[in-house]
């Protein structure tokens, strides 16, 4: 990859976060012709629920929710300041309890978006963001859906900073509007991310993201449903990451993700192993 000579803040940025194996994340964007992948092997795990009032409590009959899946994410560089993303899920998810068991496989939600980038300078990175998510690969009224069968909408603001010299890492900052057709509530998400080095290939970043409901669902999940996928909740989560740089090209990166709040909804935790590679440097 070549980098252009600019402004010594923003070299420095693109040295920390090509370092730490996150230049296409957040509000930065690829160069033209340049991509990032990453593979991850996701478990996710709840046996608690997160009440109308936001307070944790067990599953009905002692019930449990699993969602095992592989994930595959893209950034690709289609011209200076645009970028097209594509992210995808193959999901096995079971819901047990005392009574019945319910489990199915298959693709789950796609989503596919463009990122532009609106400015950049010695203060930062401003971009701006959409997302559609594809509901056709799966069938919305199987028993226990890979999720609601209705399209999302999403538009969002993103802002990005290099600490350097002070700290080698980076904050990112996002904040957008999820219009959901059909029957579900629309969302309001926010998203605040550190990431650092912490030493010559070992990198971590941390990440706040919360979904808010905007309360005007049209109806409500069914009791057997995904817990998942309710039509009206809210949801914290924090995504810690640890990262190894083993070559200039591949990465391999360790997460915890645990649900920290929220309304109506699962409350649980995942644990990911991921492969991270950018072809062209």
């Amino acid at each position: 990859m070549t980098i252009r000579k600019t402004a010594q803040p923003l070299l420095a940025a693109c040295l920390v976060l090509m370092t730490a194996g996150s230049v296409f994340a957040g509000a930065w964007t690829a160069e033209k012709g340049s991509s990032y992948h990453r593979i991850a092997a996701n478990y996710y795990v709840a046996d608690q629920t997160f009440d109308e009032d936001g307070n944790s409590q067990s599953m009905e009959r002692n019930g449990q929710y699993t969602d095992i899946n592989a994930s595959y994410y893209m950034e690709y560089g289609l011209i200076e300041p645009l970028t097209v993303i594509l992210s995808l899920y193959y999901k096995n998810i079971e819901r047990e309890d005392d009574y019945r068991t319910n489990e199915t496989s298959g693709m789950g939600d796609v989503d596919l978006g463009l990122r532009y980038r609106l400015h950049t300078s010695s203060i930062g990175v401003f971009s701006v963001q959409g997302i559609v998510k594809i509901p056709e690969f799966y069938d919305e009224d199987d028993p226990l859906p890979l999720g609601n069968g209705q399209y999302d909408y999403e538009c969002r603001l993103l802002y990005g900073r290099s600490l350097w010299p002070h700290i080698p890492g980076y904050v990112n900052l996002e904040a957008g509007y999820r219009f959901r057709a059909e029957a579900p509530s629309d969302e309001f998400c926010y998203l605040v991310e550190i990431g650092s080095n912490l030493g010559k290939n070992i990198y971590a970043r941390a990440k706040w993201d919360a979904i808010i409901s905007m309360d005007n669902a049209d109806e409500e999940t069914d009791a057997f449903g995904n817990p998942t996928s309710s039509m009206e909740y809210d949801l914290t989560k924090l995504d810690l990451t640890l990262g190894w740089q083993m070559t200039p090209k591949v990465g391999l990166e360790v997460a915890y993700t645990p649900e920290v709040s929220g309304k109506t909804t699962a409350k649980g935790e995942t644990w990911t192993l991921a492969v991270t590679w950018q072809p062209k440097r």
